[in-house]
């Protein structure tokens, strides 16, 4: 049995605070082809998940908040917010399912942001992800802007930094 307590949570927390990144994963999964992706991933304000899909084939996502507190957006084909819920335990929603084949993204809200996250495998690095053409990709100028924007019309009273 493998357990998720305090310290596995610090650890990634830990982690993820000193990645350029500033988010890491812990995989529960034993290999990439396993047909269920189990992990803990812990993401600090400022970090950017460009918006995606996860597709060939089309897969269900779901988080459940295990510390700290985190938005989850989903898209419309053309960009436009679909759905939307902040999670945390104090909150009362701590998590979600992301139906096959929806764009979708999540922002940490607090430092020590946690989920634990569940999707359907296997995991390929080539065709895992189907990047939203409407958004900034990783790395390039204006993501934190983006997710300014967002956090604003979505009335979150958060900073994206």
């Amino acid at each position: 049995m493998r357990f998720i307590n305090k310290e596995l949570l610090q650890e990634t927390i830990s982690r993820a605070q000193v990645s350029p990144r500033q988010r890491t994963n812990y995989n529960f999964h034993l290999q990439l082809n396993d047909p269920l992706q189990r992990m803990l991933n812990a993401i600090e304000p400022g970090s950017y998940i460009q918006p995606h899909r996860h597709q060939a084939p089309d897969k269900r996502e779901a988080f459940i908040i295990l510390s700290g507190k985190a938005i989850v957006v989903s898209f419309t084909g053309d960009g436009q917010v679909k759905e939307h819920i902040t999670l945390s335990q104090a909150g009362g929603n701590v998590g979600c399912e992301i139906p096959e084949g929806e764009f979708h993204t999540i922002i940490a809200l607090e430092k020590g942001t946690v989920v634990y996250e569940v999707k359907d495998g296997p995991y390929s690095p080539m065709n895992d992800k189907d990047f939203a053409p409407w958004a900034p990709r990783e790395g390039e100028k204006g993501t934190l802007e983006y997710m300014q924007q967002l956090l604003d019309r979505l009335g979150a009273g958060a900073s994206a930094s």
